[in-house]
């Protein structure tokens, strides 16, 4: 004899599609949201972008503190001061010539 199938409650189906919709709430949060999985890896390629640059400026500071430590009153460097007169003054000495 075959048993006659019983239908699932209302409060069985509402709970199932409640839980259901949360789930799928949470899930899309946890990939989508302002905190999920596509923010966290767009965050970390500025992180490495961020970096680089940054090592970029450290290295650019690095030459830049050099060259005023070395126009400074305590240590005066002849040679870098004489190619920045002639670079940004244009300074030259009565026996050298410009070809241009």
């Amino acid at each position: 004899m075959a048993h006659p199938r019983k239908r699932p409650s209302l409060a069985v189906l509402l709970y199932t599609g409640v839980m259901v919709t949360l789930g799928g709430y949470f899930t899309f949060a946890a990939v989508q949201g302002e905190y999920g999985l596509f923010r966290r890896l767009q965050i970390e390629a500025e992180l490495s972008d961020l970096q680089a640059v940054s090592g970029k400026l450290d290295d650019e500071l690095g030459v830049l503190r050099n060259k005023t430590m070395r126009l400074s009153d305590g240590y005066l460097d002849l040679d870098l001061l004489d190619e920045q007169a002639r670079d940004i003054l244009g300074y030259l000495r009565s026996d050298e010539i410009v070809i241009r």
